[in-house]
């Protein structure tokens, strides 16, 4: 793993722009037509959990998210919700939809959490709390994501008690710079997903391996971003999903999964460049001024994992590497990411 981090440090830096041009290329080919795909009446229920204890073991920059979601099953929407889906433009024809509903929290911090003056050099404290709602098309080649999350930036994310307790938990040092964090604010973001699965496929020795493209665009007030990538998969049951999901920003997967073995699994790599024009985290309250930094407007994330599946459950862990964020940054982000999904 030094060896991996080594390389990814000598990448960073303008490195971004060349992820945002591969994964533009990747996405460029325009897929055959859609296969059918198996009746699924079961809906999925996801946990997830991202922290930097999982990756570099600091506590800095993305250092905690949690989310928990649920997904129905096919066609398991009330009847308005469906036609006003059908309507929906960027959704592949033909596709079986999904509802989903999120809950989730995300932490940040700068990279010294035992002073307790303002770090100006160095990213904000912020909390994020929000809620969403979501629609999934999925035709058995093409994924389509749209969500939305609603919630609040600042004090009332609660993100200052969560950490404080976990710390207490835990037996470390009780962050002391929570008063210099972003200040309470009512905060939106839609996020639009599309990946093609398996646009490239082949096996090898009795195992698949395929090549996944996506793109995505991210509008509102907590990220306004277009982003582009390409996840590697090789392993067992491929065509059971799109791969793990992922807290956002981030390449994107599936929160459902149809297998067809009774124990499989896969290895999985990928890459994301995002064109980011605003992300609060970093740009500071909307509305009022705060503490802020200046970000980079182009963002490359690397990941590696992989994913096992037992009967209706799947567990998967995901190494992600994100290039520098914002100006005066010590290093790249490095963390963990930890899911758990139940079919029922």
């Amino acid at each position: 793993m030094t060896i991996f981090r080594s390389a990814f440090d000598r990448m960073s830096g303008r490195m971004g722009l060349a992820f945002w041009l591969l994964g533009v290329s990747a996405a460029v080919p325009t897929p055959s037509a859609a296969q059918s795909i198996p009746n699924d009446d079961k809906a999925t229920f996801n946990v997830q959990v991202e922290n930097d204890l999982f990756g570099s073991g600091s506590d800095r920059n993305h250092t905690n998210g949690v989310r928990a979601s649920y997904l129905s099953a096919q066609d398991d929407i009330p009847g308005w919700l469906y036609v006003a889906a059908r309507s929906v433009p960027l959704f592949a024809a033909e596709g079986r939809l999904r509802t989903s509903y999120t809950i989730g929290q995300n932490m940040y911090t700068p990279d010294d959490t035992s002073r307790t003056d303002l770090i100006v050099n160095d990213r904000p404290y912020a909390g994020w709390l929000y809620g969403g709602v979501g629609m999934t098309s999925d035709n058995g080649q093409i994924l389509d994501n749209l969500e939305l999350d609603i919630g609040v930036v600042g004090p009332a994310s609660f993100a200052e008690d969560t950490q404080r307790a976990w710390h207490k938990l835990i037996g470390a040092d009780r962050p002391a710079g929570w008063d210099n964090q972003l200040r309470n604010e009512p905060a939106f973001v839609l996020f639009y997903e599309r990946k093609w699965r398996a646009m490239y496929a082949f096996d090898v020795a009795g195992l698949a391996v395929d090549a996944t493209p996506h793109a995505g665009l991210a509008l509102g007030t907590v990220y306004t971003h277009g982003a582009s990538g390409l996840t590697l998969r090789f392993g067992q049951d491929l065509p059971s999903d799109y791969g793990p999901p992922r807290i956002r920003p981030s390449l994107p997967g599936s929160g459902f999964f149809v297998p067809t073995r009774q124990i499989s699994w896969y290895l999985f790599a990928g890459i994301e460049g995002r064109a980011v024009a605003r992300n609060i985290f970093l740009d500071g309250n909307t509305f009022t001024d705060s503490h802020n930094v200046d970000k980079e407007p182009l963002v490359g994330d690397f990941q590696a994992g992989i994913a096992v599946t037992f009967g209706d459950a799947r567990l998967s862990y995901t190494y992600v590497f994100r290039t520098k964020e914002f100006d005066n940054q010590d290093q790249p982000d490095q963390f963990g990411s930890v899911n758990l999904s139940l079919r029922f």
